[in-house]
C-alpha cells in the first residue's frame, strides 16, 4: 500500500464514521442550539484533542494496553461511564429543577448563554476532551484500525500521526457544519419548553451511551 492510497483509504473509513450521529454530535448540536458558540467550538476542539490523544497513544504503542490488559480497559471504561452518566444526569436534573431559569434564557440575545451552561471556550474544550479521552471504544478503534493503514515501509509514529491529523481535519470540518446547522435551527427552538425538551433528549442519549460503555466488556 502506497502512502497516498493509505491516506485516502483511511480518510474514507474515518469520514464515514464521522458523519454517523453519535455522542459527539449530540453534545455539539445541543451546545450550539442553546446559543453558546464559544463553548460549542470549545467542545469541537476538545473532541479533536481527544482524537489526537488516542492517535498519538496508538502510534506510540501505548493504547495497545487497552486490548492487552483487561484491568486497564476496565479503568478507562468505568471512568468514561461514570462521566457520561454524571453529565446526562446533570442535564436531566437541570431541565427539571430550573424551569424559571429556562424561561429567562429566552430573553437573552442570540449569542447569550443559558444559566446551566456557564463557561466559554475552555469549559467546552474540557467537556469535549473528557468525553473523547474517557471513551475506551475510541482507543480500541485506533488499535484495531490505525496499524492497518500504515505501510510497512513507513515510519510508524510519523505516519500514525499523519493519519490521525487526517481524522482531526475531517472531524473538525464536519463539526463546523453541525455548529452552523444548529445555529440556523436555533430560531425554531426559542421557547423554554423546547430547550428543556432538548436537554432531556440529549441527557437521555448521554445516559444511554454511559450505560452502553458501562456494560461493554471489550
Amino acid at each position: 500500500m502506497s502512502y497516498l492510497s493509505s491516506i485516502w483509504s483511511f480518510a474514507l473509513v474515518v469520514g464515514l464514521l464521522t458523519i454517523i450521529p453519535g455522542l459527539d454530535t449530540a453534545i455539539i448540536v445541543r451546545t450550539s442550539v442553546l446559543g453558546n458558540y464559544r463553548r460549542a467550538w470549545g467542545v469541537v476542539l476538545g473532541i479533536q484533542s481527544g482524537t489526537l490523544f488516542w492517535g498519538t497513544c496508538t502510534s506510540l504503542g501505548i493504547t495497545a494496553l487497552l486490548t492487552a490488559s483487561q484491568v486497564a480497559y476496565n479503568v478507562v471504561r468505568w471512568a468514561g461511564a461514570a462521566y457520561l452518566l454524571w453529565m446526562g444526569f446533570c442535564m436531566l436534573r437541570d431541565s427539571i429543577r430550573k424551569p424559571r431559569e429556562a424561561e429567562e434564557s429566552t430573553e437573552t440575545s442570540e449569542a447569550g448563554d443559558v444559566p446551566n451552561e456557564a463557561g466559554g471556550l475552555l469549559a467546552g474544550w474540557r467537556r469535549g476532551t473528557l468525553t473523547n479521552v474517557l471513551n475506551p471504544k475510541v482507543g480500541v478503534f485506533y488499535v484495531a484500525m490505525l496499524p492497518q493503514f500504515i505501510p510497512s515501509s513507513a515510519p510508524h509514529l510519523p505516519m500514525g500521526l499523519l493519519l490521525t491529523c487526517v481524522h482531526v481535519v475531517l472531524g473538525t470540518a464536519w463539526s463546523a457544519m453541525l455548529v452552523i446547522f444548529a445555529r440556523s435551527a436555533r430560531r425554531w427552538i426559542q421557547s423554554a419548553v423546547a430547550r428543556r425538551l432538548l436537554d432531556r433528549v440529549t441527557g437521555a442519549v448521554i445516559l444511554g451511551f454511559g450505560v452502553v460503555v458501562a456494560l461493554s466488556d471489550s
